[in-house]
């Protein structure tokens, strides 16, 4: 399994809080909320790692390289549609979609290959409210921007109660609040890129990354709690 390598990743990982939705604003209140997510989770962390086995530590590193990769390559699209680079922009999406199939790819082994179908469309539906909002920046759109959240705002409750309704571990408020932050951290790296505050941007880029290791950490405990066996 994932003690082989990082390419075994796909029958590791159970439950990836995916690349998660969005929430309805953007600007200095979700970044706050990130940054008590952050707090929160700072303070639990040690006794949570005290108690991980090698394989939680394991299936915890899988999962961060997956979610640094979601949030890579969506940025990646996004400096090409701004940039009006529509074949980085054709790359960026694929490796996007790619990415996303191998996070829906990692619950199959756990709960089986409809699980995965569903969380795939739930994933492909996260990118899309992503890319629409996106686009609605660039175009200036204020009406389809609140469209575009909404739609990230939906898919973030759809994704919670799936991960929840799979493992006992993921309560639903929890999970959606991690998603929510999520969403905020892009919205806010679109915005930023978009009126190129680069410097804003690389400190956004800076708290997502640690965003999503928070997500894939908490993910790797609660599949050690439901799976436990297998974690031993």
């Amino acid at each position: 399994m994932l003690e082989r390598s990082m390419t075994n990743r796909r029958t590791m990982i159970g439950l990836s809080v995916a690349a998660a939705a969005l929430l309805p604003a953007a600007g200095s209140a979700l970044a706050t909320g990130a940054h008590a997510h952050v707090a929160a989770n700072a303070k639990t962390s040690p006794a949570r790692k005290a108690a991980r086995t090698d394989k939680t530590f394991r299936t915890a590193a899988v999962l961060r390289d997956l979610w640094v990769g979601h949030i890579f390559w969506v940025r990646a699209v996004s400096i090409a549609v701004i940039d009006k680079h529509d074949g980085a922009g054709k790359v960026a999406e694929q490796q996007a979609v790619e990415n996303a199939k191998a996070i829906a790819a990692t619950i199959e082994p756990f709960y089986g290959a409809a699980a995965k179908e569903s969380f795939f469309k739930l994933l492909a539906g996260h990118y899309t409210a992503v890319k629409q909002y996106l686009l609605a920046t660039v175009s200036g759109d204020a009406a389809a921007q609140s469209t575009a959240t909404q739609s990230l705002t939906s898919n973030a409750d759809e994704i919670a109660s799936f991960l929840s309704k799979a493992n006992p571990y993921l309560p639903k408020d929890a999970v959606q609040g991690l998603l929510l932050a999520h969403g905020g951290h892009h919205i806010q790296q679109i915005q930023q890129l978009k009126d190129g505050k680069y410097e804003a941007e690389a400190q956004t880029w800076d708290e997502m990354k640690k965003h999503v290791y928070q997500i894939a950490d908490a993910t790797a405990d609660a599949l050690a709690k439901q799976f436990a066996k297998k974690f031993a």
